[in-house]
């Protein structure tokens, strides 16, 4: 099944970061390592549309609780709008935006690939590069891994720390301080700063139990609580709500932002010095994959290349474009990018994520930590030449995350923008960002001895102040190659910041009294969320979970699964080690909480 269209799978990989046994063995997938099936089945509990990261969750969950499921993709590719694409396959999906094969979905597509790329005699193969339309980060402490963990799809990938959180500010990008160590020995904080800043992160650890605290700023924004309350200067604000937070603007409420600090925070340390993780390979299409493995092994039926045509509510009858069709006794839940032709249910998309992502041939080491080949950089409000109201997310992903060659690098970038304002803020977020690493990059600047001090400890300590003099007098001497460029308009139904409304999926659960629309052919489709703007998968497991609850009446058994060598090989802390690497494979302790408890949250 293997194609030179496609980057290797998982199960060809045969990752070795996981103890050869009988239970890590990655299954075969339909349409990748096995062949499609030759027929449908003629009766289901659930067809699934479009193997979107929702839509793979929900199918392994089903699955695992005893529904018949058939889950199915138009795509000759499993991932849908989470999916990890090649360079050629990114060529694909772009005239498929432009040509009106995703509307209401994706829109204003466009693509610049150099000559480097591909064309035979191309420095790099189209393959070489594994490209996310929608990337994410995974917090150590989530739904999300817990759920990786209880349903062994963790065993199926590999998984790297993030730990570099960079922040734009005066020409000048700022590394995340977010230690009790990093905050006392940070040179540039004032002692009364220090103090102000510790007591913040103490208090955002239990925010809810100090009701007195927060209470009279919970109808303002946080920036109002951390200036008054704790008298922190703008410099901490800004990470605290935009680094750490992952905020979008400064309007975000009091009970939200402390939510999303306090998210960050917790994640800290739970398998060492991060807070964050990533998939190697790549990200949502990735994890999605993973999914749909599981799904198949807990009994899903997977047809690639196929597309709904129709469904009845009242015969319960569903059509394919191949002229096949199935019997559904439950439900038909289908992806807004998978609709049929002619569907009139699909819910408004109103909320605009604009995306930008890059290849550039540079590495950009220097935004690393030591062992890693992930950064992230944030753009507060105001930042940027072009006055940005909404901040702009930077997702950088170097040659150890396994998704670009050595010496390249793929950047991510993505606002909450609405309108054409949006683009401007892109562009203006790349332009600094290239500015940034030819001044990092360059050797004009190494030996002018006042850029670099001495610590108490004898570390190395840049003076920021010097070093931003120095960059804004600096005139760049070469300029950046890119090997592609990609701008898109995504649209979705999920607002800023929060997860996806559970009334949201009210809209076309059509009973025998429901209203149907004429000449409608997806009648009764109870339709998905398209993916956020969200940087971590939080919607994801939310989403899943309000799904479950419609199909099966209850979430009680949401993923409890038990496995036949339950008891020969039970879950424990080593499966989460063994699920994790850096690119040195230096041990991470995740074993040193020895108290720890994985049920549901991960409690530390």
């Amino acid at each position: 099944m293997y194609t030179t269209e496609r980057r290797p799978s998982m199960a060809e990989r045969r990752p070795t970061i996981v103890a050869m046994s009988a239970q890590s063995v990655v299954p075969h997938l339909a349409g990748i390592e096995d062949p499609l099936p030759d027929t449908t089945p003629e009766k289901v509990d659930v067809l699934i549309v479009g193997t979107g990261m929702v839509e793979s969750v929900l199918a392994a969950a089903l699955s695992w609780q005893g529904s018949s499921v058939l889950h199915i993709d138009r795509n000759d590719h499993y991932g849908d709008s989470s999916a990890t694409l090649t360079v050629d396959q990114i060529k694909k999906w772009v005239n498929s935006v432009n040509q009106g094969l995703f509307s209401g979905c994706y829109d204003n597509a466009k693509l610049y690939v150099s000559t480097s790329i591909g064309n035979h005699n191309g420095k790099y193969a189209s393959r070489d590069f594994g490209i996310d339309l929608a990337p994410k980060v995974l917090f150590a402490k989530s739904d999300l891994l817990s759920i990786l963990v209880r349903s062994r799809v963790h065993q199926y990938l590999e998984f790297q720390s993030l730990s570099n959180f960079h922040t734009f500010e005066n020409d000048n990008f700022e590394k995340l301080t977010n230690t009790k160590q990093e905050i006392f020995t940070d040179q540039k904080l004032p002692l009364m700063t220090k103090r102000n800043l510790m007591k913040f992160i103490k208090f955002v650890l239990n925010w809810e139990e100090q009701p007195e605290v927060w209470k009279p700023y919970a109808d303002t924004p946080l920036c109002d609580l951390l200036v008054e309350k704790f008298r922190l200067e703008k410099a901490q604000v800004f990470e605290l709500m935009f680094s750490i937070g992952l905020c979008y603007n400064m309007q975000t409420k009091t009970p939200e932002a402390l939510q999303r600090i306090r998210r960050c925070l917790s994640s800290f340390d739970v398998y060492g010095p991060f807070s964050v993780l990533y998939s190697k390979y790549g990200g949502p299409g990735e994890l999605s994959q993973g999914f749909c493995r599981s799904a198949a092994v807990g009994g899903a039926t997977y047809k690639l290349n196929e597309t709904l045509t129709s469904y009845d509510p009242n015969t319960k009858m569903a059509l394919f474009g191949d002229g096949s069709q199935v019997y559904v006794t439950e439900k038909v839940v289908a992806s807004p990018s998978q609709a049929p032709k002619d569907s009139r249910n699909i819910p408004n998309q109103k909320y605009e994520v604009h995306r930008l992502t890059c290849v550039v041939e540079k590495s950009c080491e220097q935004w690393f930590s030591e062992g890693e080949s992930a950064a992230v950089i944030v753009f507060p409000p105001g930042s940027l030449k072009s006055g940005n109201v909404e901040v702009v997310q930077a997702f950088i992903l170097g040659s150890g995350s396994e998704i670009c060659p050595g010496g390249t690098s793929v950047w991510y970038l993505s606002t909450m923008q609405q309108g054409s304002r949006a683009e401007m803020d892109l562009d203006a977020a790349l332009e600094a960002m290239e500015a940034s690493l030819i001044r990092e990059s360059s050797t004009d600047l190494e030996h002018d001895d006042s850029l670099v001090q001495f610590g108490p400890n004898g570390e190395t300590l840049i003076n920021s102040v010097r070093l931003g003099q120095s960059f804004k007098q600096y005139v760049p001497r070469e300029r950046i190659q890119f090997l592609l460029k990609l701008y898109y308009t995504q649209y979705t139904s999920t607002p800023p910041f929060n997860v996806v409304d559970p009334s949201f999926f009210d809209i076309n659960n059509i009973d025998g009294n429901g209203k149907l629309i004429p000449g409608a052919s997806d009648n009764g489709v109870l339709y998905t969320a398209m993916p956020s703007g969200e940087i971590s998968y939080d919607e994801v497991v939310t989403a899943v979970r309000v799904l479950y609850e419609k199909i099966v009446g209850s979430d009680d058994d949401f993923f409890d699964l038990d496995f036949e060598d339950e008891d020969e090989a039970p879950m424990n802390k080593a499966d989460y080690e063994n699920a994790i690497e850096d690119d040195e494979d230096v041990d991470m302790n995740v074993g040193r909480h020895e108290s720890a408890e994985f049920v549901g949250e991960m409690e530390i």
